[in-house]
C-alpha cells in the first residue's frame, strides 16, 4: 500500500492505525535501502528492506509500506553506496552525540488545525529571542532552563514588556559543529545559534526538557509553547534556515540532500563539481527547483498548520530569489510564497541579502524586510554623526524612498537598531570594537564596522557620568524606535542592558556570556519602564503607527510639520544633529512635539502654537526615571523648551 496526495507518493513518513509509509525523493539510484532500528544505541538494523524499483518506485520517490509498523519506529535511509541517511521530512530523530548514528523517528501528526491570532502587522511588536539563551541563566528562576518549558515560564514577563510577537531564533535540528576551540579552556566550540540545518521539520532535542535518546516529546514541548504564547496574546515567528544546509560544500558532511540528487539539490558551478556559496556557509539551496520548493512550502505549511506558528523570518532571504543559475529572478519562490492559498496569511518576514548582493525593497507586495538601512543611520546618528538628517527622516517615517517605488506601505519594515546578529544595545554604547577572541577566530569574524561608541572607557565602568549617559543613549535609541512608522523589533535582553561583553558574533558561546542576566533587570529597571511605557504610547496613538505613508505638507492640521530650533526650519546641512517635528493624530485629535538632540549641548527649540490646547511634557530621556513619563504634567507656559545634550523629548497636546 502507498499514501498518495494530489497523485503523488507522500514523502517522510505516513503513520496510520495499521501501518506507516516511508518514501523518499531519489534520483538515478539504482539501490534503495528502508533499515528499521529497535533503539538509538543500536548500530546494526534489526531489518533492512531493499525496495524493487517496479513495485517501490514512482517516478524518482521511491516508497515502501509495513503493514504493523507503528509510531516512535526508528529508521535510515540508504541510497546505492551512500552512508545511512536521515529522512529530511523526518519529524524527529534521535538524540545521539555522534550525529553518524542518528536515526530518523516516525511521528504521527496530529492533523489538528491550530489557531492563529493573526494580529495586524501595525500593531505588531517583536521580541527577537533565543529560547534556550533566554532562561538558561540560573537566576532565570524557571523550573528547566534552557527549554521550551522553561520558556513557558517567562510569557508573563513578555505581556507585561507590551511584546506581541516572539521571533525565536531557528529551532529545527542543527549541526552544532564549529571546528573552533575555546581559547580559555581549549574545549570544542559548539554552534547554539543553529543556522546550520540538517532538518526544515524537526524541532531540535537541543531545547527539550526530555533528553531521552528516542524520544519524541520535544514535538509535543513545542506545541505547548506556542499554545501558550497564543493563550496570552503572543504570535510565533520562526527564523527560518532555507538558503544552504549543514552539508556544507566540498568535503561536507552527507546527511541526505547530497545523496538524493546533489544537482537537484544544490546549486553548482564549473561543470557541477563545486558548490556555489551565496549563503556563505559552503552550499547554497537550489530553492527555485521545483522538488526544492516543494519541500520548503511542505516545511512551512507544517509549521504553519501542525505546530501552530504565525509567521516566519527568512534567513538570507534573497537566496530565494535566485532561479538555478544564481542571478536574481523576478518571478521565484518569494513570489510564490506570497500568493499561496495557506501560507500568504502568514507573516513573511525576509532578510533581504546575501553574499551576492543587497535587496531591501525589492520583496514582491505581501513581505515585509529587515531594514538594515535603518539600523546604520540610527546608530549613526545617536553615536553624533554629520550628515544624517535627510536620511533618519526618511527611515523614521517609513522609508518610503525604498519601499513606496515598489507601491509597498510603511509596514514593509521591520525596524531594528540591534538582532542576533552584532552587538546588543548595551555594548553599542560601550565598545569602540568587537572583542570576539572567544570565539576561536582570533578576532576576525563578526562585522567591523559597528557604527558603536564607547563614551570614554572601554567595555565596563563604575563612572556614574558615563552610566548614566549610556542610559540615556539606550532611550534615545528606543524613543526613535517605537514613533518610527513600520513594525518595531528589538533583541532579549536589550531592555534590561543585556551584554555579550563586546562579542559581536557570539553564535559559538554557550556560556554566562550570552545567557540573559535577570538580575540586570533590578539594576536597569530604569531602561525596562522606558521600554514599556514607549510600547504604551505606540499602541495607545494610531498616529506612531500608520498603515499608509505620513503626509507632509505645508498646511494646518496636517499630519507631520517639520521644524528646527525655529519653527518651520529644520536644519538640514551637514553638521545637524537635531531636527524636530510635529505628529498630529487625527483620530484622538492629539498632536505631538518631538524633538531629537544628538549634539554634545544642550539646544532651545521653539514650539509651534496651539490654538485650544497647551503642550505638555510626556518624556524626556534626559530626566531621571520617575519624570520620563508625565502624562499629568503641567502645561507648558514658555514657548521654548531646552532640550539637554544628546537627548530626545516628546510633548503631547492637552
Amino acid at each position: 500500500m502507498c499514501v498518495w496526495e494530489a497523485g503523488v507518493p507522500k514523502l517522510g513518513v505516513t503513520v496510520e492505525n495499521e501501518g506507516i509509509n516511508f518514501a523518499i525523493f531519489a534520483k538515478n539510484k539504482k539501490k534503495v535501502v528502508l533499515n528499521i532500528y529497535s533503539s538509538g544505541s543500536d548500530l546494526a538494523p534489526k531489518k533492512s528492506f531493499v525496495l524493487d524499483p517496479t513495485m517501490n518506485k514512482t517516478g524518482n520517490i521511491w516508497h515502501i509500506y509495513l503493514k504493523g509498523a507503528s509510531a516512535k519506529t526508528l529508521y535510515t535511509w540508504k541510497l546505492d553506496d551512500s552512508p545511512e541517511l536521515l529522512d529530511p521530512y523526518a519529524l524527529s530523530y534521535t538524540n545521539n552525540k555522534n550525529y553518524s548514528r542518528r536515526k530518523s523517528i516516525a511521528v504521527k501528526k496530529d492533523h489538528i488545525r491550530k489557531k492563529h491570532l493573526n494580529r495586524e502587522l501595525e500593531d505588531t511588536i517583536i521580541y527577537e529571542v533565543h529560547i534556550k539563551l533566554f532562561t538558561q541563566n540560573f537566576n532565570s528562576m524557571v523550573k528547566f532552563p534552557g527549554t521550551y518549558s522553561g520558556f513557558m515560564d517567562k510569557i508573563p514577563y513578555l505581556k507585561e514588556l507590551g511584546i506581541t510577537a516572539v521571533e525565536f531564533l531557528p529551532v529545527y535540528e542543527w549541526d552544532d559543529f564549529t571546528g573552533n576551540t575555546g581559547i580559555t579552556n581549549g574545549a570544542k566550540l559548539k554552534n547554539v545559534w543553529g543556522y546550520n540545518p540538517i532538518s526544515f521539520f524537526a524541532p531540535t532535542k537541543k531545547f527539550s526538557k526530555n533528553q531521552t535518546l528516542d524520544s519524541d516529546s520535544e514535538v509535543v514541548e513545542f506545541k505547548e509553547l506556542v499554545k501558550a504564547l497564543h493563550e496570552h496574546g503572543i504570535e510565533v515567528i520562526l527564523d527560518v534556515v532555507y538558503n544552504h544546509t549543514a552539508e556544507g560544500g566540498n568535503g561536507g558532511k552527507i546527511y541526505n540532500f547530497k545523496a538524493m540528487d546533489n544537482k537537484t539539490f544544490y546549486m553548482l558551478e564549473n561543470k557541477d563539481t563545486q558548490y556555489k556559496n551565496y549563503s556563505g556557509c559552503g552550499n547554497t539551496f537550489n530553492c527555485n527547483n521545483k522538488v526544492v520548493k516543494d519541500v520548503i512550502v511542505d516545511s512551512l505549511r507544517y509549521w504553519y498548520l501542525e505546530m501552530g506558528v504565525d509567521g516566519f523570518r527568512f534567513d538570507l532571504a534573497s537566496i530565494l530569489g535566485r532561479g538555478e543559475d544564481g542571478q536574481w529572478n523576478e518571478v521565484s519562490l518569494l513570489n510564490e510564497l506570497v500568493q499561496d492559498p495557506i501560507l500568504s496569511h502568514c507573516k513573511l518576514i525576509s532578510e533581504s541579502w546575501d553574499l551576492g548582493g543587497y535587496y531591501v525593497g525589492d520583496m514582491p507586495a505581501g513581505w515585509s524586510e529587515w531594514n538594515g538601512k535603518y539600523r546604520d543611520v540610527v546608530r549613526k546618528f545617536i553615536k553624533g554623526e554629520f550628515g544624517l538628517i535627510p536620511e533618519l527622516l526618511k527611515r523614521i517615517f517609513g522609508s518610503p524612498d525604498i519601499f513606496k517605488r515598489n507601491n509597498r506601505g510603511p509596514m514593509s519594515n521591520i525596524n531594528f537598531v540591534t538582532c542576533h546578529d552584532g552587538f546588543t544595545m548595551w555594548d553599542l554604547v560601550s565598545y569602540n570594537n568587537k572583542h570576539n577572541l572567544s570565539n576561536g577566530e582570533n578576532n576576525n569574524d563578526g562585522e567591523n564596522n559597528n557604527n558603536s561608541y564607547n563614551y570614554g572607557v572601554e567595555g565596563g565602568t563604575d563612572d556614574p557620568a558615563i552610566l548614566e549617559l549610556r542610559k540615556r543613549q539606550i532611550k534615545n535609541m528606543f524613543l526613535i524606535l517605537f514613533i518610527s512608522q513600520g513594525v518595531p523589533m528589538l533583541l532579549m535582553g536589550d531592555e534590561m542592558g543585556r551584554t555579550q561583553f563586546g562579542n559581536n558574533n557570539a553564535y559559538c558561546q554557550n556560556n554566562r556570556s550570552t545567557w540573559v542576566d535577570w538580575e540586570r533587570g533590578s539594576k536597569f529597571s530604569e531602561i525596562t519602564n522606558f521600554v514599556k511605557n514607549m510600547i504604551k504610547i505606540r499602541k495607545k496613538y494610531s498616529i506612531f503607527r500608520r498603515k499608509n505613508y505620513l503626509e507632509l505638507n505645508e498646511c494646518e492640521n496636517c499630519e507631520v510639520s517639520l521644524h528646527g530650533v525655529k519653527l518651520n526650519t529644520p536644519d538640514y546641512s551637514y553638521y545637524s544633529l537635531s531636527i524636530a517635528f510635529v505628529l498630529h493624530d487625527t483620530e484622538t485629535d492629539t498632536s505631538f512635539y518631538v524633538a531629537l538632540n544628538s549634539y554634545h549641548g544642550e539646544l532651545t527649540f521653539e514650539l509651534p502654537i496651539l490654538q485650544e490646547k497647551k503642550w505638555h511634557l510626556l518624556v524626556d530621556t534626559s530626566k531621571a526615571e520617575k519624570e520620563n513619563f508625565r502624562e499629568d504634567t503641567k502645561a507648558l507656559i514658555d514657548r521654548k523648551y531646552l532640550v539637554k545634550p544628546r537627548s530626545s523629548i516628546i510633548l503631547i497636546s492637552k
